[in-house]
């Protein structure tokens, strides 16, 4: 299996900016599409952003497209989400996930979780 570890979390002011990072463990960590979701006390896990297993391609949510960026980097085994211009709205536990094969925005569908970093960005 794939273990994963975020890191990078913390207490921002609004306008602000947040490197998240997630290690992976395995051999095999370039085979895998990566994704960044988020889940805010009493609301459902959303997702956040997602990119191909070789960086080729990224995609975003709407609520957070120009502000972040995802990349990777396969020989590090490394996934990284840049947040930029920071708002209260974004305070949540971020995940990383991993998916064997493709990507999707959808959390089911993704086979590996690490355990989540706190955001909170103040006002």
């Amino acid at each position: 299996q794939v273990q994963l570890v975020e890191s990078g979390g913390g207490l921002v002011q609004a306008g602000g900016s947040l490197r998240l990072s997630c290690a992976a463990s395995g051999r095999t960590f370039s085979s895998y599409a990566m994704g960044w979701f988020r889940q805010a006390p009493g609301k459902e896990r959303e997702f956040v952003a997602y990119i191909t297993w070789s960086g080729e391609n990224t995609y975003y949510a709407n609520s957070v497209k120009g502000r972040f960026t995802i990349s990777r980097d396969n020989a590090k085994n490394t996934v990284d989400l840049q947040m930029n211009s920071l708002k209260p709205e974004d305070t949540a536990v971020y995940y990383c996930a991993a998916r064997r094969l493709g990507v999707s925005r959808r959390p089911s569908e993704y086979n590996y979780w690490g355990q989540g970093t706190q955001v909170t960005v103040s006002s």
